[in-house]
């Protein structure tokens, strides 16, 4: 037979887990809230990122042609030319090269008259990255996204957010030390040509009026 206890005797005290539950409710909703608000918007960014024209247009550039190469960083490549030795540039040196750069339309916005010298740190980061991976007398087209090109400014012929297309000739390179050394090399023998010069005999000339 069950006993009651007498009136006014103390209640028993409720397991710990029953007294906290309405906090851990509480708890697990703010951190549901937070992660759902969280993954909405990363989605969101994911999705935008995804759909981006350059993602789309660099997506299918890599996927339509089995020879395209995409490293590490996004910038793909297309070996036309493999060139010579495995000795590569780096980005203590300045190349000297022909180029073609386009758009992706295929609008042209710059291209080399003639052997153009570039310090390889001295161009944006996809076009350096891009020159580091060619041997000497390699030809490459190149495809550099815009977060390693211009990103979202515009300059010049080239809008904001756009994928640079570039035909690149690697034909030679030297150290920074190196160009350095020759330019004072060249500018001693200048001084030393102008100091040995003969000076002109006083009116020797051509005379007034002939």
């Amino acid at each position: 037979m069950a006993t009651t206890p007498p009136t006014g005797a103390p209640r028993p005290a409720a397991p710990p887990t029953e007294r906290y539950k309405p906090l851990l409710y509480i708890l697990l909703g703010i951190v549901l809230g937070v992660l759902g608000t969280f993954g909405a918007s990363y989605g969101a960014r994911a999705w935008k990122t995804y759909n981006d024209p350059a993602a789309v247009f660099l997506r299918h550039n890599r996927s339509a042609d089995s020879s395209v190469v995409e490293t590490a960083s996004g910038v793909q490549y297309k070996i036309l030319k493999p060139g010579t030795g495995a000795a590569k540039p780096t980005d203590e040196d300045v190349v000297l090269i022909n180029y073609e750069g386009k758009l992706e339309n295929g609008t042209t916005f710059d291209k080399s008259e003639r052997p153009m010298p570039m310090p390889v740190k001295g161009v944006v980061p996809g076009f350096s990255e891009a020159l580091k991976l060619m041997p000497k007398g390699a030809k490459y087209r190149v495809w550099i996204p815009p977060s390693l090109g211009y990103g979202d400014k515009a300059d010049g012929p080239i809008p904001a957010h756009a994928v640079l297309v570039f035909d690149l000739e690697m034909l030679d390179w030297k150290s920074e030390a190196e160009i350095r050394q020759m330019q004072m090399m060249q500018q001693m023998m200048q001084q030393q040509g102008a100091g040995g010069a003969t000076p002109a005999a006083p009116g020797a000339g051509a005379q007034p009026g002939k």
